[in-house]
C-alpha cells in the first residue's frame, strides 16, 4: 500500500519508433537475459515520446520531470566504477502535478555516439535514456537502452598476411590469409603449406579468439574467449601438402575491433593456429586481425556522420620467419592435459568442417 505517497504511482513507457521504420536487434544483457533494442548510428537524432500513466486516481506532485541521454562505461567486476562520456539533459516539465496520464515528446538532435555498444565479460558500454520524475522524498526513475552500431568505410589498405613459422630442424610451415581486415559478415580465406615435417602431427585446428582487456597500467585485467574452433586437418601431413582455410564470420556474435576506448578497455581478435602431435603437445601461433562493421545496404548514407575511420594500419602484409611457440612443457602435459591456451576449453568447440558457416 502507498500510505504516505512514497510508492511508485506512475508507469513510464518510451516510444522511439512510432512509424516502425527503425531496425531492432535482440541484445544479450549482462544478466544473461535478452531484450529487443533499436539500432542507432553516430550523428542520428534520438527522438520519441514518453508516456506517463497514473496507476490509480489522484494526483502526483513532482519537482520537475527530467530526461537524459547517457553514454557510459561500466566495469562489471566493480559496479561502483562508472564513466560517463555523454550526458545530454532536457527538462520536460516544470514543477507541478500530474492529475492524469499524459505524453511528452522529446528530441535530441544530431547526437554524437562515438563508440559501438558492447557487453563483455568485465565491461559494458551502453547508451540509454533515463527519465526522472523528481519528488520530495523518492524519485521515480525509468531507463530505456538503445543499441549503437559504429560503421566504417572500406579500408584503403588491406594487405594479406603471410608468415613462415617453425621449430628448428623439426617443423616449418607457411600460412597465408587473404586479408588483415575483415567486416563482420566476411569470409576468411587462407592456406597452410607444410615445408618441413619431422614431428608426428596428429591434427591441426584454427580458432577465433577474442581478447578483452580492461584497466590501465599495472591494473590491467585480460579475458580470453574462444568464439569458434575448427579442426582443419586430421592425420599426419607430408612435405609440400597444402591445407585450405575458409571461415565464415557471419554466424558468430562478433563486434568491431575496439582499441583503448576512453582509456578504459580494448577488444581485439586473433586467429589461433594450433598443431597437436601424437604426444599431445600443442604448438600454436596467433595472428591479430581487425574486424569492422560494413554499412547495411538499407542504411541511408550520411558520410559526414555515420562513418568511423581506421587508424593507420598496423597489420600490413607480413613475410617473416619466426619460431613457433610450444605452448607447454612435457611436465605440464600430465598435469594440465596439454592445453596451453587460456580459456581454450572454456567455450565449447565446434567440430564442423572449416568451410562451413555455423548457422
Amino acid at each position: 500500500m502507498d500510505l504516505i505517497g512514497l510508492g511508485t504511482r506512475v508507469d513510464i513507457e518510451f516510444f522511439l519508433d512510432p512509424h516502425c521504420q527503425r531496425k531492432q536487434l535482440e541484445v544479450k544483457t549482462d544478466d544473461g537475459k535478452r531484450q529487443m533494442q533499436y539500432v542507432y548510428y553516430d550523428g542520428e537524432d534520438v527522438m520519441g515520446t514518453v508516456l506517463l500513466k497514473l496507476k490509480k486516481s489522484g494526483k502526483v506532485e513532482h519537482q520537475g520531470i527530467r530526461l537524459e541521454f547517457i553514454g557510459q562505461i561500466e566495469m562489471l567486476n566493480d559496479r561502483s566504477t562508472i564513466h560517463e562520456f555523454i550526458n545530454l539533459s532536457k527538462l520536460l516539465a516544470f514543477p507541478g502535478e500530474l492529475t492524469e496520464s499524459t505524453s511528452i515528446d522529446f528530441h535530441f538532435p544530431n547526437v554524437e555516439k562515438p563508440y559501438e555498444s558492447y557487453i563483455g565479460i568485465n565491461v559494458k558500454l551502453r547508451y540509454f535514456l533515463r527519465l526522472t520524475i523528481i519528488k520530495r522524498f523518492t524519485n521515480t526513475v525509468s531507463e530505456r537502452d538503445i543499441c549503437v552500431h559504429q560503421l566504417s568505410q572500406f579500408p584503403e589498405i588491406n594487405n594479406s598476411i603471410k608468415m613462415e613459422v617453425g621449430i628448428e630442424d623439426c617443423l616449418h610451415i607457411e600460412f597465408e590469409y587473404n586479408k588483415s581486415k575483415y567486416h563482420l559478415k566476411d569470409v576468411i580465406v587462407g592456406k597452410i603449406y607444410f615445408l618441413l615435417v619431422r614431428i608426428k602431427i596428429k591434427h591441426m585446428e584454427i580458432a577465433i579468439l577474442k581478447k578483452e582487456s580492461t584497466g590501465s597500467g599495472p591494473n590491467i585485467y585480460a579475458e580470453n574467449e574462444t568464439i569458434a574452433k575448427y579442426e582443419i586437418m586430421d592425420g599426419a601431413p607430408v612435405r609440400g601438402e597444402s591445407i585450405p582455410i575458409r571461415l565464415f564470420l557471419g554466424g558468430y556474435d562478433l563486434t568491431p575491433t575496439m582499441k583503448d576506448v576512453q582509456r578504459k578497455f580494448s577488444v581485439r581478435y586473433f586467429l589461433n593456429l594450433v598443431l597437436v602431435d601424437e604426444e599431445e603437445r600443442r604448438y600454436f601461433k596467433q595472428q591479430e586481425i581487425v574486424l569492422w562493421r560494413k554499412p547495411d545496404k538499407s542504411k541511408p548514407k550520411n558520410p559526414a556522420k555515420q562513418y568511423a575511420h581506421f587508424e593507420p594500419a598496423s597489420h600490413t602484409s607480413v613475410t617473416t620467419t619466426s619460431r613457433m611457440e610450444n605452448s607447454i612443457t612435457q611436465d605440464q602435459i600430465s598435469s594440465s592435459g596439454g592445453d596451453g591456451i587460456e580459456n581454450e576449453n572454456s567455450s565449447p568447440g565446434n567440430n564442423s568442417a572449416a568451410d562451413s558457416p555455423s548457422e
